[in-house]
């Protein structure tokens, strides 16, 4: 106490002396850079005094460090709008009901004979008995038992599965249902980097085990497929947490938790809510995913990475893009109010979508938003669809026909999807025939341009001047070669 005291007759004499400065006329001279200097250091010291004793005056924060840095005064509230979380007890209380372990019997593989048990996680998704887990949790069980969390067991059936996303929907059986702790989705595309989530499972068997962690990224791309959009957690996720969910702060579902990397510490993803929501009536209804068509070629040009709403290329006749009235041109900047930023967001929010249901798209026409409905149908098959498409006169010109590598058409070939388009028919005696071009080649570059699919290399096709030599890329089995054609 002794001490403190000292100090402060220390400062405050420092003080005095340095006001008596400050204030001392200067004969003969105007106020020079030694009084500018002296006022300044005053005003210093006089922050750092007030500062020292708790107050700055007038009820302002003191400004500690004298500039070489920032602390917060006593009673400042920090970053706006941002809680610390204290405890998640409460939260887990809430939610724990609804997450279920699941034990599955299977035959063994690889011939070995005999019955096998697995154990997966999952959640309730309706009172009278739907729950929502893994496709690879249930895929080829022979028997399906689910246990909620007060012990009660019942018997289960798949209600429909997709490999594709690595969903199911299964249904109960038995007495007791119609008030099962059901929980709540949220909207996975409101999550940010940083947000505190929560995962309930049963890895290795231990029941209602309980991590917690933040959302390292989003629209994580995994090489599954083409609907691969996956949250990364860093909320561990072991085996038995497949199927699970991944709660936010409110206590709603934002993923189903399932994947891991092996060779990684603390790594795991989950499926973003809003994907199941667009896939389970498609579940309910048909088994499985019977995949919406809705007729439009498109001119994905975010290849650079840049988020953008895709272009429509062309139209199918008689396609419900047709119907609609959807044209060359316009630009889909969203699907039953989701925004869309790239040709692939496109393509898993229509594809999810059964046929037959309605879908509103919103489009940007030379500046203006409109909305349209269309109703979605079965896609035709890839014969029937290229009926219904004017096929370029410059395509003609040289004597292609072509096919897009959707994933069907590609999976028989061993090349990736939407990398190129198919050469279906090479006209004899035509400018490609002349050249080399065969039947089968896959052209993966016009002119030293990149396309993707069929449209693209018409598109590409169009913009040669008359008479001038094409250079198509082809891959030809594993091979990739050059090709000139002439014209």
């Amino acid at each position: 106490m002794a001490r403190r005291i000292s100090c402060l007759t220390v400062s405050s004499r420092l003080l005095s002396v340095l006001l008596v400065l400050a204030l001392a006329p200067v004969a003969g001279a105007d106020e020079g850079p030694l009084d500018s200097w002296l006022q300044a250091r005053v005003r210093e010291h006089t922050a750092w005094f007030a500062a020292s004793q708790g107050t700055a005056g007038e009820g302002r924060p003191a400004a500690l460090g004298l500039g070489l840095w920032r602390e917060r005064a006593p009673g400042d509230r920090g970053i706006p709008d941002f809680v610390p979380p204290t405890s998640l007890a409460p939260l887990i209380r809430a939610v724990e009901a609804g997450v279920v372990n699941i034990t599955t019997v299977a035959l063994r593989e690889s011939g070995l004979g005999g019955m096998k048990k697995a154990t997966g996680s999952g959640f309730v998704l309706t009172p009278d008995g739907l729950v929502v887990t893994n496709n690879h949790v249930v895929a080829g069980a022979r028997q399906i038992a689910v246990r909620l969390s007060d012990g009660r067991e019942f018997p289960a059936e798949v209600v429909g599965r997709d490999a594709s996303t690595d969903v199911a929907l299964l249904r109960l059986s038995g007495a007791g249902l119609g008030n099962l702790p059901a929980v709540y989705l949220g909207d996975s595309d409101r999550l940010e980097v940083g947000d505190w989530v929560l995962a309930i499972g049963n890895p290795f068997g231990l029941d209602h085990s309980v991590a917690h962690g933040m959302i390292s990224a989003k629209e994580r791309v995994l090489g599954v497929g083409q609907f691969d959009d996956f949250i990364q957690t860093d909320a561990l996720i072991n085996p038995g947490n497949s199927g699970g969910p991944l709660f936010n702060m409110k206590g709603e579902v934002v993923g189903v938790t399932t994947a891991i990397i092996s060779q990684g510490q603390g790594i795991g993803f989950a499926v973003p809510i809003n994907l199941v929501k667009d896939l389970l009536p498609n579940l309910r209804e048909n088994g499985k995913l019977e995949r919406g068509w809705l007729g439009v070629v498109i001119n994905d040009d975010g290849g650079n990475g840049e988020r953008r709403a895709p272009v429509v290329k062309d139209v199918y006749k008689e396609s419900p893009a047709a119907t609609a009235g959807i044209r060359p041109g316009d630009r889909l900047v969203a699907v039953n109010g989701r925004t869309i930023g790239s040709y692939l967001q496109l393509l898993r929010k229509v594809a999810l979508l059964a046929p037959g249901t309605e879908a509103r798209l919103t489009l940007m026409r030379e500046g203006v938003t409109k909305e349209v409905t269309v109703r979605l149908i079965v896609r035709p098959a890839q014969e029937a669809t290229e009926g219904l498409l004017q096929r370029s006169s410059s395509e003609e010109d040289v004597g292609l026909v072509l096919r897009d590598l959707t994933p069907e058409v590609a999976a028989p070939l061993g090349v990736q999807a939407w990398s190129g388009a198919l050469v279906s028919t090479v006209t004899p005696s035509s400018p490609a025939a002349e050249a080399g071009v065969r039947a089968g080649d896959v052209v993966t570059e016009v002119n030293r341009r990149r396309v993707k699919d069929a449209a693209g290399v018409r598109a590409a096709l169009a913009k040669g001047s008359a008479g001038a030599s094409i250079l198509l890329r082809v891959q030809r089995g594993d091979a990739l070669q050059y090709v000139a054609i002439a014209r």
